[in-house]
């Protein structure tokens, strides 16, 4: 229960500071089991503090992984439709 006292004092208090600098505060004050509550908070105000060329570079890295799985799916389905081809002619 103190711990959790703690937790909100500390993230209430870290709204002043920068970044993942609140979750790495809120993380190192606070025990292990809440340390993970620190990070997901962390994470929670990078996405509110990160510049635009940051977002643009996550997004860009998002859109080439899905780009790549796009294209990876395409080669499945196209190996697929040729086994299907196979198969169909050697039943002919």
């Amino acid at each position: 229960m103190r711990a959790r006292i703690g937790l909100a004092v500390l993230l209430a208090s870290s709204i002043g500071l920068g970044g993942c600098l609140a979750g790495a505060a809120a993380g190192a004050v606070v025990g292990t089991g809440v340390a993970v509550t620190g990070a997901v908070v962390g994470t929670g105000v990078d996405l509110v503090t990160e510049s635009k060329s940051e977002r643009r570079a996550k997004e860009r890295k998002r859109q080439k992984k899905e780009e790549r799985e796009r294209r990876r799916e395409e080669r499945r389905a196209a190996k697929e439709a040729e086994r299907e081809e196979r198969r169909a002619r050697e039943d002919y």
